[in-house]
């Protein structure tokens, strides 16, 4: 059943990010995005009687599908991080910034645009350069005042992350108050928004995203133990600090790595992990793909409803992605009171 489930996600998946490549203020056919992407390929053949317009192979080969490929892997390390900080706290109501991580990536966007920077370091410009730098360096606030001795207990972290967080989010509304004639840029990427994808951020970003999605899936077994209680786990064989610190990064990491890249945009990692809890229970080797797929889709989804809704203008994504996550987790919770949602897994 649940290898049908995935499979599911993962077509799911593709007739997303194949109707977000059709839809668009230009429409593209999705024979002619099935013919662009097929002469794309290396060492394929020329279709007898395939005319595209030109326009038509920039438009999708430049714009669509970097920000389809950029929607999917910001929805799935979202979703897969959102995941990881429900199990690691054991609190439905973590979402991947409850931590801090996106006050401090906001932050340094912030203190990047007002600045006027202009610099590039490994692909990253100096926005996002600022905001992934920021995400790391406040979680390794956090961890350190967090920690007691050699361990870390979780809900001083969440603590710590909740305080740090209230901090950075006064120091990023300072900066906006004085922002001036930046005021538009830094608002608009506070708001979330995928309109500047382009190659090179995929590029970055997808690294990035898979070395955070191993680095979390290779504990997944660990993450289920954890469910059950520190104690337990303990007795059950792990290394309870070392995992909670691998977990972190990985975690962190993807978390960086997609407000770096798209700015703050919220509920797709508080609301696909509850669905899928509720529809094939908590154990983390399949709630973390299945997150990721389905991350991955919504977000492509949402992005697409931006790009659409009032072409050819578009609306920040994190409005989309908010407008329609609260009112899905106000169901979510609902149903949640009929259900165990909490539980070991393997």
């Amino acid at each position: 059943m649940k290898p049908l489930f995935i499979a599911g996600l993962a077509l799911l998946l593709l007739f997303t990010m194949t109707i977000a490549m059709v839809l668009g203020a230009v429409s593209i056919g999705w024979k002619n995005v099935l013919t662009i992407l097929y002469d794309a390929l290396p060492f394929s053949q020329p279709i007898p009687g395939a005319v595209i317009a030109p326009v038509y192979q920039d438009i999708l080969l430049q714009i669509r599908v970097p920000r389809v490929l950029l929607s999917a892997a910001v929805g799935s390390s979202l979703a897969v991080a959102g995941a990881v900080f429900q199990g690691l706290f054991r609190n439905p109501m973590a979402d991947p910034y409850v931590i801090g991580i996106s006050s401090g990536a906001a932050l340094g966007a912030v203190i990047a645009m007002l600045g006027g920077f202009r610099l590039a370091v490994g692909g990253f410009g100096a926005i996002p350069l600022f905001a992934f730098l920021g995400g790391i360096v406040t979680i390794m606030l956090v961890y350190s005042m967090a920690r007691v001795g050699r361990a870390v207990p979780v809900m001083t972290l969440l603590l710590a992350g909740i305080a740090i967080s209230a901090f950075l989010s006064a120091l990023v509304s300072l900066l906006t108050y004085f922002a001036g004639e930046r005021l538009h840029q830094v608002i608009f990427w506070l708001m979330g928004g995928l309109g500047g994808a382009t190659w090179r951020q995929v590029k970055i970003m997808i690294p990035y995203a898979l070395v955070g999605y191993i680095c979390v899936s290779l504990f997944s077994r660990e993450l289920n133990a954890l469910l059950l209680g520190e104690e337990t786990a303990k007795h059950l064989g792990v290394d309870t600090e070392k995992v909670k610190k691998i977990l972190m990064i990985g975690a962190s990491l993807l978390v960086a790595a997609a407000v770096s890249t798209s700015g703050i945009i919220g509920f797709v990692g508080l609301v696909v992990p509850h669905f899928i809890r509720l529809v094939a229970g908590p154990d983390h080797r399949f709630l973390l793909p299945a997150s990721a797929l389905l991350g991955g889709s919504l977000l492509i989804a949402t992005d697409t409803l931006a790009r659409v809704i009032i072409a050819p203008s578009e609306l920040p994504v994190g409005i989309i992605t908010a407008l329609i996550g609260a009112p899905m987790f106000i169901y979510l919770l609902k149903k949640r009171k009929k259900l165990r949602y909490f539980g070991g897994g393997g």
